[in-house]
């Protein structure tokens, strides 16, 4: 069983005028050889960007990446045309395939933070799409809400071609869930807040856990948490 904390404090970090980022993997100037994913998982970015400000269009391809708004709102534009506002509690997914040309804005009056989780797909080549979706947040309230997933068997969530699950819910303290796992796949679990007991290990609020070799994942809810988990397999991406 491994189970292995990320401290808030020691990610990495990069900051500029309009872009507060901690890097729970390499990412960027951020690079240790320790931390280059989990499974197909790549990238686990924690975003803070200021108002009327974002990431100018820059291109992607062969990428399934996930945004998961925690506060404020990102405006998506790119080079099919595709434009949509994604709020607080829902995700947007850019399949970049074989390649998109896309910009992320924050044009609110107030910061934004965002999760950016990036997945290595399972086929190469395939076509460029975007999607955002809204998920009610009383769906989301006491269980673990499938958001994004390319999982045989899962419905109602956004498709990406991948064997994997993005997962999110908001918790009461005093409540404790099981989540089934198994040996051949692993797990990144953040709170985005508050505080949680993982199979007995203290996390705290953006702090990231790796799991691997479990069977399940007890989570007791230490204080109100809202919490973003990806299961993903462990076999080598394609």
């Amino acid at each position: 069983m491994s189970i292995d904390v990320r401290p808030f404090d020691g990610l990495g970090h990069f900051k500029i005028d309009w872009l507060n980022a901690k890097h729970h993997f390499s990412f960027g100037h951020y690079h240790d050889p320790g931390r280059m994913g989990l499974g197909p998982l790549r990238v686990w970015n924690d975003d803070t960007i200021k108002p009327h400000t974002g990431f100018d269009p820059h291109p992607h391809r062969d990428m399934e990446i996930v945004t998961y708004v925690r506060s404020g709102a990102i405006t998506h534009r790119d080079n099919l045309g595709n434009e949509g506002r994604t709020v607080a509690g829902d995700i947007q997914v850019m399949s970049a395939g074989t390649g998109i040309v896309h910009g992320e804005y924050n044009l609110e009056d107030e910061d934004t933070q965002i999760f950016q989780i990036w997945i290595i797909p399972k086929s190469r080549g395939n076509a460029p799409r975007w999607e955002t979706r809204t998920f009610p947040r009383g769906d989301a309230a006491g269980t673990l809400v499938p958001m994004a997933s390319g999982q045989s068997g899962i419905e109602g969530a956004v498709e990406i071609d991948q064997d994997a699950t993005l997962y999110a819910g908001t918790f009461q303290a005093g409540h404790r869930i099981t989540h089934p796992l198994g040996t051949d796949r692993g797990a990144y679990l953040v709170p985005a807040r508050g505080r949680i007991r993982l199979n007995g290990v203290e996390i705290g609020a953006r702090d990231g856990v790796s799991v691997e070799n479990v069977e399940a994942l007890d989570i007791e809810i230490t204080d109100d948490a809202e919490l973003i988990l990806v299961d993903v397999p462990m076999a080598e991406a394609a």
